[in-house]
């Protein structure tokens, strides 16, 4: 598969989704480029936006098994990972899989749920495994999780753990659709007849996996991955920031940036790509100061500052414009 077959797999991603869900073009796309490169997106904003349907649309295009899970305060983690039962008939404990296992997981409204059940997914989703009472049991491969959050102000939610915020490689903002959107919105569901919208599969079983593999072909020049470190040590330096962005999030600059790169039918990655990522990538791993957090400061701020603060490699500024 080269990149002319993955940027056209892509159009018809988006063009599948898009029957469904309006408006969500720029976070579909990112959310798209992050599955691309293995990794997990939350899609944090206000109720009512679409963010659940996003999700279910860009799994049954993408043809995984789908399995959703409605996080609340009770939930345990057993319900997330599965549990050992009693079995009357052979007198023995057998291991009931929970929804976890499955190709892509919806983790619907994740900080509804306590930390202690959050953290049962960080197993999950840093070694696609899960271990229950010292058995370990490995997941489906590929293995994703799309999570959905409310804002940490609205009534009955739980700030997400600063370890399990890091294993999503992106966080991604919907907004409010603008009133040609919204009114799309409307009229779609008009043309329906019923609540329920579905989507086509694009890929098959397992077509996802090749999709994946020609991906991690893109190549990439020194000089890029050395800005993708340069932009997230510079959040450690940024006025306002306690801790800064790790190297899991330079690193999901060049994954993710390479993944826009292919769906844009290049075979090399662009500072470009970079920028465009930097704030779904990295705003979210930043600690602000207690200072700045009274001050209302807003981590995605502070990232595009860095953007344009951070020169480009002249090599690279040059090369292939």
């Amino acid at each position: 598969m080269n990149v002319e077959d993955i940027a056209e797999t892509g159009r018809r991603i988006r063009a599948a989704v898009a029957t469904v869900v309006v408006g969500m073009d720029g976070p579909l796309e990112i959310a798209l480029a992050t599955i691309l490169a293995g990794g997990h997106v939350l899609f944090e904003d206000v109720p009512g936006l679409g963010k659940t349907v996003a999700a279910r649309s860009l799994a049954s295009a993408l043809g995984l098994s789908f399995r959703r899970l409605q996080c609340t305060p009770d939930m345990l983690p057993g319900d997330v990972t599965g549990s050992y039962v009693y079995a009357p008939d052979t007198g023995e404990f057998v291991f009931r899989r929970g929804p976890i296992f499955t190709g892509l997981l919806l983790a619907d409204e994740i900080n509804r749920t306590t930390p202690k059940t959050q953290s049962a997914m960080l197993e999950a989703m840093a070694e696609r495994q899960v271990t229950v009472e010292g058995n370990s049991f490995a997941l489906e491969a590929p293995f994703h999780v799309i999570a959905t959050a409310n804002p940490i102000e609205y009534e009955g939610t739980y700030a997400l753990p600063e370890a399990q915020l890091d294993r999503f490689m992106v966080r991604l903002s919907v907004g409010y659709p603008d009133h040609a959107g919204e009114t799309a919105i409307l009229l779609a569901r008009v043309r329906r007849r019923r609540e329920a919208a579905e989507v086509p599969a694009v890929l098959a079983p397992g077509e996802l996996a090749a999709v994946q593999h020609a991906v991690e072909q893109i190549h990439v020049d020194p000089d890029v991955a050395a800005y993708c470190v340069a932009l997230a040590a510079a959040t450690r330096q940024a006025q306002h920031v306690a801790v800064g962005a790790s190297p899991r999030g330079s690193q999901t600059l060049l994954l993710v940036g390479r993944a826009l790169a292919a769906l844009d039918g290049r075979d090399f990655v662009r500072p470009d790509d970079i920028k465009r990522v930097a704030v779904p990538a990295l705003a979210h791993r930043l600690t602000l100061t207690p200072q700045a957090w009274a001050q209302g400061v807003d981590p995605a701020e502070l990232v595009r500052a860095v953007v344009g603060s951070v020169p480009v490699p002249p090599s690279v500024a040059a090369a292939r414009a």
